[in-house]
């Protein structure tokens, strides 16, 4: 069964936005020139997913990083409401999304300039994700996209959707409980736990998460915590 709409359908609290090109680049122009927070913007033509929603942080930009495994827990959500219940997704710290161990996709958070210790202006999260296979997908193994992992039902606007809804509870739920249901979560989905990775900055071994979802990576030097901040893109 289709689930796809000509337009997805939003909660009350957010305010959906057409528009034709890249989500993100125009949501980080309209946080720019003052949109209000909740604005979702989609490109309903799009062949792939890519959504974008603008927030108003009242926190430090320390604790507003978050939102970047937060983006990426709500996609994990939305195909589990929607897709196949055996489709394994898996998260990296950085914001790359897996399907089946290849990546398919990424979370993504971007802010101005802002020290550590103060507030953004805006911040713009959004998804992306392949949904359509390039070539005959099998370049390179690493990588995927959805159709290519037996969900052909599922078009962009159905995850668009859900994963707004997602992020929106999720928002919530961080806002009045912390990092404690976020973290248990996340790390549920961890990809690469206990193995190598040269995210952050060189080679280490990935441990795991701080109780403010740092990540924990031990090099020949000792034990480093690396702030969600150094995954941020800053415009």
């Amino acid at each position: 069964m289709s689930l796809t709409t000509d337009r997805p359908d939003f909660p009350p609290l957010l305010d959906g936005r057409a528009v034709a090109g890249d989500p993100v680049e125009a949501a980080v122009r309209a946080a720019q020139g003052g949109a209000d927070p909740g604005l979702v913007l989609f490109d309903p033509a799009a062949a792939d997913m890519a959504v974008a929603m603008i927030l108003a942080p009242e926190v430090p930009l320390s604790r507003a990083a978050v939102m970047l495994p937060l983006a990426a827990l709500a996609f994990q959500n939305a195909m589990g409401s929607i897709g196949p219940s055996e489709l394994p997704v898996h998260l990296q710290w950085d914001g790359a999304i897996r399907i089946n161990g290849a990546r398919c996709g990424r979370a993504r958070v971007l802010v101005p300039e802002t020290a550590r210790d103060a507030v953004p202006d805006w911040m713009v999260m959004g998804v992306e994700l392949r949904v359509v296979p390039e070539g005959d997908g099998g370049d390179n193994p690493d990588e995927t996209a959805l159709h290519a992992e037996g969900c052909g039902d599922l078009g962009p606007l159905d995850l668009t959707e859900m994963w707004a809804r997602h992020a929106l509870a999720w928002i919530h739920r961080w806002e009045e409980g912390g990092t404690g249901e976020l973290h248990r979560d996340w790390s549920a989905l961890a990809h690469g736990l206990g193995a190598p990775t040269e995210i952050g900055g060189g080679p280490g071994t990935f441990l795991g998460l701080d109780e403010e979802l740092k990540m924990l990576k031990t090099t020949g030097a000792g034990t480093q915590m690396i702030p969600l901040t150094a995954m941020l893109e800053i415009r």
